[in-house]
């Protein structure tokens, strides 16, 4: 399993941008082989110093994360990874989770998430589940989604701010009357709200 890893750490340390080769061989290896030995493998790959293979080993925790100590693995160790781009994978992984057991039945998570002091694991909820309202459940009650969303307008990370504002702006595409309900009740007194304002309401009339 050693040399297997060093081998992705050759091949993979020459992709400098996208994730989906890591993303491919991860749902591979995850397919053909037995639980047990896909997590040995994602959290061997998760001690890389390549940070291509972390996000190798995080699209394994992904495909794990029924299993609750891998969930709460991602929630506590995976978001404070000082890549940016492995916190990208780590949205992808937890909108995995949400597939797996199915959003409605994430929505307890999805909220425990939402109040963790870690930005990356809150952005990992907002940026993650976009675009909210074409996953199931979301779909059918966007009024959901907007408010789990919305309640971050003054998160106190820029990144998380910047992720709602945009996945707010996402939602005014489908249903415009519904954000522009929302925004009309926003105070307007701080730079952070305006910041998620200026981005949720760019195509709201």
């Amino acid at each position: 399993m050693k040399e297997y890893i060093v081998s992705l750490e050759k091949e993979f340390s020459l992709i400098k941008n996208g994730f989906k080769e890591e993303e491919k061989r991860a749902l591979t290896d995850y397919k053909t082989n037995d639980n047990e030995y896909v997590r040995e493998l994602a959290f061997l790959a998760y001690k890389s110093d390549i940070y291509q293979v972390r996000m190798y080993g995080v699209f394994l925790f992904g495909y794990l994360s029924e299993q609750d100590d891998i969930l709460t693995f991602m929630r506590d160790e995976v978001s404070k990874d000082d890549n940016w781009r492995v916190q990208e994978v780590l949205a992808k992984a937890f909108d995995e989770f949400c597939k797996k057991i199915g959003y409605e039945k994430a929505l307890p998570i999805i909220d425990k998430w939402l109040r963790i002091n870690n930005p990356n694991t809150r952005r990992a909820v907002t940026e993650g589940l976009r675009i909210w309202t074409s996953r199931p459940y979301f779909k059918k009650n966007p009024k959901e989604a907007i408010e789990r969303i919305a309640n971050l307008k003054e998160d106190t990370s820029e990144y998380v701010r910047k992720s709602v504002g945009n996945a707010l702006r996402d939602i005014s595409k489908k249903f415009p009357e519904l954000i522009k309900a929302e925004l009309n009740n926003w105070k307007l007194e701080s730079k952070e709200i305006n910041q998620v304002y200026k981005l949720a309401s760019r195509f709201v009339k």
